[in-house]
């Protein structure tokens, strides 16, 4: 959807809404944080979890991602033995902790030249918490634009957000953030991970956010800017050279 259409009406998330969304975002957040547990997919399956999600769809990526994510849950037994226990946690190591599959969940890699970690990106998501003062104590451990951060950051300026201001905020850090690159990595943990767990779930997120990027857009009455123009936003701003000015021999300057 281009940015250049006219603006719609707004339509304002209520705060029972806002509150629900930041929940979601914290599920999803403490799925990518840690292995999961025993507990985790009971708790999963008490709170009817991807259908108790507030954003849901008929059709399209959310609603088949949903879809996927339901089906590899009620695939794992109850309880899961320690033998599935043990695949997840390999698995989220090779995913989060030593990138073995070469899908990073931090936003440099994705745009560093020579995918490094902490780069620019890092630092750029840094200066969003700190504008809201927030801080990652770990960062070093675990930088500031890991996924995990993001989605907790989204959640907390949707608690925020009783003014359309931090609304806009939210959308803004998503665009130039979380969705410039979040869409790839659900892909290719789909396509590379080792349990069908994993995979689901990066590919819901994904959807997910994108939905409810796309929900930010109808309250706030503005379309979606296009993935053009959020890279040209997003290049980097060339330092304006000063031109040395240089005077004729014997004369001053021409006022």
């Amino acid at each position: 959807m281009s940015g250049q259409h006219a603006h719609k009406k707004a339509a304002p998330l209520a705060a029972e809404v806002r509150t629900r969304l930041a929940e979601d975002l914290r599920i999803l957040a403490a799925l990518h944080d840690r292995p999961p547990t025993a507990e985790t997919f009971t708790e999963l399956r008490a709170l009817d979890f991807p259908r108790s999600a507030t954003l849901r769809a008929a059709d399209g990526p959310l609603a088949e991602t949903a879809g996927l994510l339901e089906t590899v849950l009620g695939e794992i037994p109850e309880p899961p033995d320690a033998g599935l226990l043990d695949e997840l946690a390999a698995d989220h190591a090779s995913i989060y902790l030593n990138y073995g599959i070469g899908a990073s969940p931090l936003e440099s890699v994705w745009f560093d030249d020579d995918g490094l970690i902490c780069q620019d990106a890092m630092f750029q998501v840094r200066q969003w918490y700190q504008r809201h003062g927030l801080g990652v104590s770990d960062w070093r451990i675990r930088p500031d634009d890991h996924l995990v951060h993001q989605l907790q950051f989204i959640a907390h300026l949707l608690d925020q957000g009783e003014d359309a201001e931090t609304l806009e905020e939210a959308a803004t850090f998503m665009d130039e953030h979380l969705l410039r690159w979040l869409g790839r990595f659900g892909e290719r943990v789909l396509q590379r991970c080792n349990t069908p767990w994993f995979g689901a779930l990066a590919a819901f997120t994904a959807a997910w956010c994108e939905a409810l990027r796309d929900t930010l857009a109808v309250s706030l009455g503005r379309p979606r800017p296009s993935p053009e123009e959020i890279e040209e936003r997003m290049k980097p701003k060339r330092p304006v050279e000063e031109v040395p000015v240089t005077f004729m021999p014997g004369m001053g300057p021409v006022v």
